[in-house]
């Protein structure tokens, strides 16, 4: 009984940390499009970071374009997913218990432009590469499933290095012991 109020807290407190997260990055958008929306580029801190107004109506990197609307259902069933499997999965890595919220947040904080606007809200621009414009949303889903990638690539590494090590072999030295004594060495 006490697992299953631990973990209701748990995912409660992960929810509410994604109503949160939507609401910034909503925010965040809503002060792109009324202080930045046609307007140059505002230098932050010069030759690196820059905002400027920008519509995406695709994905990452304007990806699928065209495809808003297919675009947008393909997300919410994702989305949809992700929630479920918070919910529903009991044992999971703390990683994914940090991230999968993170990630729901940015789909779900730039799908809600998708269905409202018919785009997406970019604002942050890099100065120091020719690099598209994005925004906190996509900050919060990229630096998330990087974050997983490398936790993976770890723990397949780590699995392969414990699988590979040979059996200890209590009897090894006293092997080397004989042959030693025999003078085979």
């Amino acid at each position: 009984m006490k697992t299953t109020v631990q973990r209701a807290i748990r995912v409660t407190v992960q929810l509410g940390g994604v109503a949160l997260l939507i609401w910034l990055d909503q925010l965040l958008k809503r002060l792109a499009v009324q202080n930045l929306q046609g307007q140059e580029t505002r230098v932050l801190i010069p030759h690196v970071l820059g905002l400027t107004y920008a519509e995406n109506t695709g994905a990452a990197f304007s990806l699928f374009s065209s495809s808003t609307g297919a675009l947008s259902v393909v997300t919410a069933v994702l989305l949809s997913v992700g929630v479920v499997a918070l919910i529903v999965v009991k044992r999971k890595p703390l990683i994914y218990d940090i991230c999968i919220p993170l990630i729901i947040a940015g789909g779900a904080g730039n799908l809600l432009d998708r269905v409202v606007r018919g785009y997406v809200v970019d604002y942050i621009r890099t100065l120091f590469i020719d690099f598209p414009v994005f925004n906190f949303a996509d900050m919060l889903i990229t630096c998330s499933c990087i974050a997983v990638i490398v936790y993976l690539i770890a723990d397949m590494i780590i699995s392969y290095k414990k699988r590979d090590l040979p059996p200890e072999d209590p009897y090894a030295d006293d092997a080397y012991a004989d042959q030693s004594a025999d003078g085979d060495l």
